[in-house]
């Protein structure tokens, strides 16, 4: 089964959205909007202003969840204030799903590595969710994309140790890395079974550094902009963007891909795609 993906070289505000309406999934009810704040001191992570049309034609919630690593975004205090500083709270309203109370967990029955995943209690308020990724390198993952988002993104801070630590929280920074890898596809299933086919994804390939919006010493982005794609499936859409940056003859290209390959990014679309909730083929629709 292919997925289908839509795709634009044109990066504006006004892309975005007209991209999502071409999806063919309106948002309803109460919408969930992810987002990465970023980290303070990073100079790469989209902002506030570029998601606008789109966020405000769902009428959606900005949701993010606290770090498990210490940062300017590891407390509900801290993070709020990061995104105050970042404009988000300027634009939107904002809801920190593990901002307090216990966690939600939720069962994944079918996992490779981990049979539950533990989010931020304030997902049960929301009917559907908009899953915005900036398309980019990661120290750990190898890439940032909508699977990343769908699983460390969503997880409550106690969850991202979980997965990092494939189950052993305390063991976060010690886990094998493939297993760690799959953990990632088995948190991100769990949500996509959570909402049950309400999600829509774009993922904007622009700053792209080899380093996430996490860091806050990040290194500068190392090739051109690619463009915007949006799907229904997690899997495809990042799927599509590798095969972007494997056909750019950008020449920082490499440098990015060396940052994937070497911590065997595929592997989390592998994992993904085994799982079932969603599809490494896929039709890429090119919108001008």
């Amino acid at each position: 089964m292919k997925a289908k993906v839509y795709f634009s070289r044109i990066i504006t505000p006004e892309k975005v959205l007209e991209l999502y309406r071409m999806c063919g999934k309106e948002l309803t009810g109460k919408v969930a909007v992810k987002v990465h704040s970023g980290e303070s001191g990073n100079q790469n992570f989209l902002r506030p202003e570029f998601w606008q049309p789109v966020i405000e034609h769902v009428g959606g919630t900005v949701v993010e969840c606290n770090t498990a690593y210490k940062g300017s975004r590891s407390t509900t205090e801290k993070h709020l204030q990061t995104m105050k500083d970042h404009g988000w709270s300027n634009y939107y309203r904002i809801d920190l799903l593990d901002g307090e109370g216990p966690d939600l967990e939720l069962p994944i029955p079918n996992g490779k590595r981990i049979d539950k995943n533990f989010v931020g209690k304030n997902l049960a308020d929301y009917d559907s969710m908009l899953v915005l990724s900036h398309f980019k390198g990661h120290p750990m993952g190898g890439f940032g994309g909508a699977i990343k988002q769908l699983s460390i993104g969503v997880a409550s801070s106690y969850g991202k140790a979980y997965i990092h630590g494939v189950g052993k929280p305390k063991k976060m920074w010690k886990s094998d890395h493939d297993s760690f890898l799959e953990a990632m596809a088995d948190a991100a299933s769990s949500v996509a079974e959570y909402f049950k086919g309400n999600i829509v994804y774009i993922n904007v390939m622009k700053n792209m550094s080899v380093d996430c919006d996490c860091c806050a010493v990040a290194e500068d982005p190392c090739m051109k902009d690619i463009g915007i794609l949006v799907s229904l499936d997690p899997v495809a859409i990042d799927q599509a963007c590798l095969d972007l940056v494997y056909a750019s003859d950008d020449p920082g290209r490499d440098h990015l891909l060396e940052r994937i390959e070497s911590k065997n990014g595929i592997h989390t679309v592998e994992a993904a795609d085994s799982l079932g909730f969603g599809f490494r083929e896929y039709d890429l629709t090119e919108i001008g």
